[in-house]
């Protein structure tokens, strides 16, 4: 059986990564390629270097290449423990900086705004040479026009509060709920706006808001594509 690519995108706080995790050890030889927090390591770069601050990202960002911008700040990924880890000039970036509340907005702002062409064909390129080895997980967003030959398109859903109560989880004890909720929303909005809540003839919509646990939320999705495929 030739190996696949299933992308997975969703709502703000739907539990993407979460299941991506559960997926690469359900699903033999897979690797997952964490595209957002490749965006989020080049934003987090250039907001670090440049001293640009979330009120005037959006203008300054505008007409930006992004994968220029990677390839000067010098922002690299490699896969380790089967996933993508964000390297910044041979530094290794941890995580909760590229997930943090800031980090997360900025992204949204600069993914709308940015110039994306270069950085989608090296994507692309990526795909491909892994999907040579390996099955790939992608997560992240725009995915249908990253890479059109996707095996399986996912659109991850849950409700509001629902969403809420996994991003307070991730924050921790200090995050306040409002700022956390009014976080989401906006983040939303720029979403919506940018079209990456856009759905394809391929899409699978899965609303996991009910699902207790992500091995729960996980079997929901290997159900719903049917994991025949696979096992």
């Amino acid at each position: 059986m030739s190996n696949v690519v299933i992308g997975i995108e969703g709502l703000v706080g739907s539990g993407k990564t979460s299941i991506c995790r559960e997926l690469l050890k359900r699903i033999p030889n897979s690797i997952i390629l964490h595209g957002g927090n490749l965006y989020r390591g080049i934003v987090y770069a250039l907001m670090s270097s440049k001293h640009i601050d979330l009120n005037n990202l959006k203008n300054n960002i505008k007409n930006i290449d992004i994968k220029d911008m990677m390839d000067k700040l010098g922002v690299e990924f490699k896969i380790e423990n089967g996933e993508t880890v964000i390297y910044i000039n041979g530094k290794k970036i941890d995580e909760d900086n590229l997930q943090s509340e800031e980090a997360s907005m900025a992204v949204s702002i600069a993914g709308a705004n940015a110039d994306n062409s270069e950085l989608y064909g090296f994507a692309r390129k990526l795909i491909d040479m892994y999907k040579q080895k390996f099955n790939v997980i992608v997560s992240g967003r725009d995915l249908m026009n990253i890479y059109p030959n996707l095996d399986y398109h996912l659109f991850i859903e849950a409700d509001l509060e629902e969403r809420v109560k996994r991003k307070m989880k991730q924050y921790g004890e200090n995050a306040n709920y409002e700022e956390v909720k009014q976080n989401i929303m906006e983040r939303d909005k720029l979403q919506e706006k940018a079209g990456y809540y856009k759905t394809y003839d391929k899409t699978i919509r899965i609303d996991v808001t009910n699902c207790g646990t992500v091995e729960e939320a996980t079997e929901k999705v290997l159900s719903t594509i049917g994991k025949n495929w696979i096992f």
